[in-house]
């Protein structure tokens, strides 16, 4: 964020050094949740990342390169959430890049070499990840009450700025 360069050292796990050059540590929201590779199914993956979007915390995720675009695309939803891509960690190609999550699949496209290598993200915590979940909730319920679930879902979205998908997810849950 000051413009200076940060490089890890070698580790035991390219999940630690990766954390360790993403400078997302929060006090607020200490620890992160370890996902490994997320499935290679596409309406699972689905649920997984709009499980994902629910998560306070840093998350973690591994990937293979013929699968990375994919993941890309499902993380994507994320919107502007910002998300660290390590590829080929402590090895002589390493690249490291922040960006947002809905940034990622382009970035991936841009340029044939960044689909190749071993991958690790952390998935960062949410921007204002102390809201309260209970109005956000609230909000939610109140909109079902009177709206359609996708009108209800594209408005609690606007007002809490939670992700869509997840927001939906919880509606059909709400309607049951």
């Amino acid at each position: 964020a000051e413009g200076f360069r940060v490089v890890p050292l070698p580790g035991a796990s390219s999940v630690t050094t990766l954390l360790s050059v993403s400078g997302q540590w929060e006090d607020t929201h200490p620890g992160f949740v370890f996902w490994g590779f997320l499935s290679s199914r596409a309406q699972e993956r689905q649920a997984q990342v709009a499980r994902m979007a629910q998560e306070p915390r840093a998350q973690v995720l591994l990937e293979a390169p013929h699968r990375i675009e994919a993941l890309g695309q499902a993380l994507a939803v994320l919107g502007a959430r910002q998300v660290t891509l390590g590829r080929e960690l402590t090895k002589q190609f390493e690249d490291i890049a922040t960006l947002s999550a809905q940034a990622l699949p382009a970035w991936l496209q841009s340029s044939a070499h960044r689909t190749r290598g071993e991958f690790a993200l952390v998935v960062h915590p949410q921007a204002g990840a102390d809201t309260d979940t209970a109005t956000d909730d609230r909000v939610l319920r109140l909109l079902l009450q009177e709206l359609p679930v996708k009108t209800a879902v594209r408005l609690a979205a606007d007002i809490t700025g939670q992700a869509r998908n997840a927001l939906y997810e919880q509606a059909l849950r709400l309607r049951e």
